[in-house]
């Protein structure tokens, strides 16, 4: 099959490898899909950086955790009506070495998950990580019907379907934005209110925003860079439900005034999800998807021999919204 690769962590375009590797054939268990695309995300990136420095001592890793396409075969456990399913999976890659960054995968079957018939393969490909990320951002901490949210990052890959959980749950939504194009998406999806994280004291206009009453959570992007602007706007007991820290990589906490304020620090990474969370994103996907009530972002969408380029963008950033790989041109 077609596949690409890495044996040696670095940048991109000295250590991905696109060329032929092994079919996978589909374990008890498990099934085979033959992919129609794959998503590329944050961690993706980073592991083929060398984020985690043993993730090669099994071998070549074809990267990517996400992705969609149709089930040409199953293994033993697994009903055979599944065959010819159109589905998305998640955790291809996560503690093993072969993702979706290739013609097939074979994973266990409860990562490949039923794609409604009206959603796209490049949607598909961007469910795992950013959808379920942003569900269990905004759904861990108990229902959210009523409160009002603050998400920073509202047009980014998680949190432009973050916006979309919490509305459909009843939400109201103050997000952060730093130019006019992602501000009127945000405006477009249903935020009421939009301020700049780029101007200083941010979490004031947040507050002024909200009509003056604190935010109950707070669904953030950059944990380590908003936070001094989040206390000054979230209420006593309200949550900060934290994906990323890119800019800030080890934070320091204002223990003591977060202490007194009784806050609650979520972070989340889907890998880590426990497994009741990952069944109930899969079941509001699902719902949100057949009924065509949730907005996808789709940037860039590149073919798997400019596999280097979906890297690339990534790592360079400065847009939002997803990007895709198309496995099969």
């Amino acid at each position: 099959m077609r596949a690409a690769w890495f044996e040696t962590f670095g940048a991109a375009p000295q250590v991905i490898q696109v060329g032929d590797q092994p079919t996978p054939t589909a374990e008890s268990g498990g099934v085979l899909v033959k992919l129609a695309t794959s998503g590329v995300n944050p961690s993706d990136v980073k592991k083929r950086a060398g984020a985690f420095p043993n993730l090669l001592d099994a071998g070549l890793v074809i990267p990517h955790s996400d992705g969609a396409g149709v089930i040409e075969a199953v293994g033993e456990g697994v009903s055979s009506d599944r065959i010819g399913q159109r589905v998305w999976v998640y955790q291809a890659q996560f503690a093993r070495q072969l993702g979706t960054a290739a013609d097939y995968v074979a994973l266990d079957s409860s990562r490949a998950v039923t794609l409604p018939q009206n959603t796209g393969f490049d949607v598909g490909a961007c469910l795992g990580i950013p959808a379920m990320t942003a569900h269990r951002c905004v759904f861990a901490d108990g229902d959210v019907s009523g409160q009002t949210l603050l998400i920073t990052g509202g047009a980014g890959r998680v949190g432009y379907y973050a916006i979309q959980w919490a509305l459909l749950a009843g939400a109201s939504v103050i997000t952060t934005a730093s130019n006019d194009i992602d501000r009127s998406l945000c405006l477009e999806l249903g935020a009421s209110a939009v301020v700049n994280h780029r101007h200083p004291g941010w979490g004031e206009e947040v507050l002024r925003a909200a009509g003056g009453r604190a935010v109950e959570r707070v669904i953030d992007v950059e944990f380590g860079a908003n936070l001094g602007e989040i206390l000054n706007c979230i209420a006593t007991s309200g949550v900060i439900a934290s994906y990323s820290s890119s800019q800030v990589r080890e934070p320091q906490l204002p223990f003591l005034r977060m202490m007194y304020m009784d806050l609650t620090l979520r972070t989340v990474i889907v890998y880590a999800m426990p497994e009741a969370a990952k069944q109930h994103a899969i079941e509001d996907i699902t719902r949100a998807l057949t009924a065509n009530v949730l907005k996808h972002r789709i940037a860039h969408r590149v073919p798997l021999e400019q596999l280097v380029q979906s890297h690339q963008l990534i790592e360079h950033g400065g847009f939002g919204g997803c990007v895709v790989v198309d496995v099969q041109t």
